[in-house]
């Protein structure tokens, strides 16, 4: 049975594996993390990096994906991975009232750092011989905040990035 499951789950990860459609990408990503993100191809793998911009506050992401072609269609992919951040709240940042699956417990005068690990998962589309790929996915993360708070959210997003 163990050698069954190891089995199917190098399969998933290694069939059907695509090469990315461009090698260098900038764009901007909406969501949770909202901002600017690159991203360096490497074959079947890819690394990205994100910064989120906020009201009073920042955050550096950093992730390593595999790009996997979906539903036998060139161009479109699946985007998975895993990485890390670092976030930094200044002493206006009010996480209240923000949307239900982004429950932020800080007030303002909170000041903190948070450090947090993160998935990515979703699809990515590069238009054929148009330098535009547009995606959407899930980048769930866990952090712990300097004031003791662990934070969960699944930090949906779109975005759309020119291709070179």
């Amino acid at each position: 049975m163990k050698k069954s499951i190891i089995f199917l789950t190098l399969m998933f990860f290694f069939s059907g594996i695509a090469m990315a459609q461009y090698d260098y990408a900038i764009g901007l990503r909406s969501g949770g993390t909202s901002g600017i993100t690159l991203k360096k191809n490497y074959g079947p793998s890819a690394i990205e990096g994100i910064i989120g911009f906020w009201h009073d506050g920042f955050s550096v992401t950093g992730l390593w994906e595999k790009n996997q072609m979906a539903f036998n269609e060139p161009g479109l992919n699946w985007i998975y991975g895993v990485g890390g951040h670092v976030a930094v709240y200044g002493d206006d940042f009010d996480g209240r009232g923000g949307p239900a699956w982004y429950d932020h417990p800080h007030d303002i005068g909170d000041g903190d750092l948070g450090l947090g690990i993160d998935g990515i998962f979703g699809l990515e589309y590069k238009i054929p011989d148009v330098p535009i790929a547009f995606g959407i996915d899930f980048k769930p993360y866990l952090e712990i905040v300097t004031e003791g708070t662990v934070l969960f959210s699944i930090d949906p997003g779109i975005g759309i990035k020119v291709a070179f």
